[in-house]
């Protein structure tokens, strides 16, 4: 599996499970990062941290340590 960290500028992808401890999951989810969502990646700063994405018509900053704990397809 793939993490979103992994994705690439330009990419749709699906949540497909988000790992760690409770209160990161709940975060995560609070976000609008939930399984099965389509994700798309609009920018990476220039040092991987962090990543801009797009979620349910908005846009999100997300740390890369948060995004390697969102598994994707």
């Amino acid at each position: 599996m793939r993490q979103l960290s992994q994705a690439s500028i330009g990419e749709t992808v699906t949540v497909s499970k988000i790992d760690g401890e409770k209160g990161l999951k709940r975060r995560i989810m609070d976000m609008g990062i939930t399984k099965g969502v389509e994700v798309y990646i609009r920018k990476v700063a220039p040092l991987g941290d962090p990543m801009e994405v797009k979620v349910r018509g908005y846009e999100l900053s997300i740390r890369k340590a948060d995004a390697e704990k969102i598994e994707i397809l």
